[in-house]
């Protein structure tokens, strides 16, 4: 049976595609839609899983990854 785990995907706008990247796993893809961005970048760390071994995982894989908004006054 498979496991499933949950990892943050950050897309953003990059000329007239779109950028995707997971900070756990320091995996990046893109896409010409904000979906597709996101499917290849789920694609990209399914193919990781499939290929690399234990250590691999081990020496990649960042457990604790915050995503905060900051205010900043400027000027």
């Amino acid at each position: 049976m498979k496991q499933h785990y949950q990892f943050t995907g950050i897309i953003e706008r990059e000329g007239d595609g779109y950028v995707s990247l997971c900070p756990e796993l320091d995996i990046a893809s893109q896409g010409d839609t904000i979906e597709e961005a996101k499917n290849n970048l789920a694609e990209a760390i399914e193919l990781f899983f499939e290929t690399a071994d234990a250590s691999e995982v081990r020496k990649r894989l960042r457990t604790e990854v915050f995503i905060t908004r900051l205010e900043i006054a400027v000027g």
